[in-house]
């Protein structure tokens, strides 16, 4: 019998883009602007109670099903969200995420705090704050 456990951790990732934040807040709410950083929704509903899930990955590699719940929107300022990560059809991650928007002088510090379990480790925090990271940074790129 295979050993299952749980690794649970909560991780922050903080970027300061040269765009307000309203224009940040767009990226997000967005499905043609999310997924010029993201992947791109095959169902994107932006509200509260809404969902967004995408399918996809690396050619030859497993393939990646993100499943979102809107939990709690306000506009240019908080979203939160909780989510499960499925690889090749079995479940490695279930999490909650905020991502705060902060007016600054030049535009918007973004805040993402993710707090997660991760399965049998099929997936970690650390592999998930380094994705987290690129993503974020692409999400600059494109502002």
């Amino acid at each position: 019998m295979t050993e299952r456990f749980v690794k649970h951790a909560t991780f922050v990732v903080e970027r300061t883009y040269a765009a307000s934040p309203e224009r940040v807040y767009q990226a997000w709410a967005d499905p043609a602007a999310k997924s010029k950083w993201f992947s791109k929704p095959e169902i994107f509903d932006f509200r509260v109670g809404g969902r967004e899930f995408s399918r996809g990955g690396p050619p030859d590699g497993p393939v990646f099903t993100f499943d979102v719940c809107y939990q709690e929107i306000v506009p240019q300022q908080r979203i939160v969200y909780t989510y499960t990560l499925d690889s090749d059809g079995t479940r490695i991650s279930v999490s909650i995420t905020t991502v705060e928007l902060i007016p600054v002088d030049g535009g918007t510090t973004l805040i993402f705090t993710e707090q997660g379990a991760f399965f049998d480790g099929y997936d970690t925090p650390e592999v998930r704050e380094h994705g987290t990271k690129e993503m974020l940074d692409t999400l600059g790129t494109i502002l």
